[in-house]
């Protein structure tokens, strides 16, 4: 068994090297970067990745690209931001070692947020499928939360895979804004009616949910942050869609 580790970018080069050196098991490294302007590709060369250059698509339709032009099968597929914990990348070995027994594998997912681990806020184990066979699976969505669809039986993996999120509240905002922009076209794409009850009402219940049904008070300031920005979060696309739309009042 050989696996094509991918990675897509725009301007990583913060967290790229991490990425790509927690990757040891894997047989090749390709990077899809779709115009980065610092130096995310010349580091992700230097550290032995195959680099393609791909125009934006998307985020299923750039990651389906990056499977499409791997050697391997089987695709093991990162965001730049993530990283195989020590754990979990023994069990990638084991798996080559046996052979695969599923044709996808789900893997649970630890964020770091504001430089602290959040076990809770509904965040975590976050599970998703990474691992999978390219003849039996492929990422789906048109604007945000893409997911891969496995065409086949499914596996779960018990190490974590290492997202390294916002490090300021700063950086948490820009990257808000840009995916309730996406969420909102999704919105009015999809003709979803938007009341005003759902600007009013659907933030007050995230909030709620994800401090304390999801026990986000156990995360501590971190987790508070994390149930203002998810309230905040629907309030916005939910706001940016009512003004997207044709013939708004």
């Amino acid at each position: 068994m050989k696996i094509s580790a991918t990675i897509i970018t725009l301007n990583e080069e913060r967290n790229i090297a991490r990425a790509i050196e927690s990757l040891r098991c894997c047989d090749e490294i390709v990077v899809v970067d779709s115009g980065s302007t610092d130096r995310t590709v010349e580091i992700a060369s230097n550290l032995g990745a195959r680099v393609e250059e791909m125009n934006w698509r998307g985020y299923a339709g750039q990651k389906n690209y990056a499977s499409e032009v791997a050697t391997h099968d089987w695709i093991l597929s990162l965001d730049a931001d993530e990283t195989l914990s020590e754990p979990l990348e023994a069990e990638m070995w084991h798996i080559k070692k046996t052979g695969p027994q599923y044709d996808g594998y789900t893997m649970p997912r630890l964020a770091q947020y504001l430089g602290r681990w959040i076990l809770h806020s509904g965040w975590y184990p976050d599970r998703k499928v990474r691992l999978f066979d390219r003849r039996k699976a492929k990422w789906v969505g048109d604007y945000v939360h893409e997911s891969v669809r496995v065409e086949g039986r499914v596996g779960h993996l018990e190490s974590n895979l290492l997202h390294f999120t916002c490090s300021s509240l700063s950086e948490h905002l820009n990257t808000m804004d840009r995916y309730t922009t996406l969420a909102a076209e999704q919105l009015v794409d999809s003709r979803t009616p938007i009341g005003v009850g759902k600007l009013v009402a659907d933030p007050l219940w995230t909030f709620f949910r994800t401090y304390f049904l999801q026990q986000g008070f156990r995360d501590g300031v971190e987790g508070l942050c994390i149930a203002y920005m998810a309230a905040f979060y629907n309030f916005a696309k939910y706001a940016k869609a009512r003004f997207m739309r044709p013939g708004r009042p």
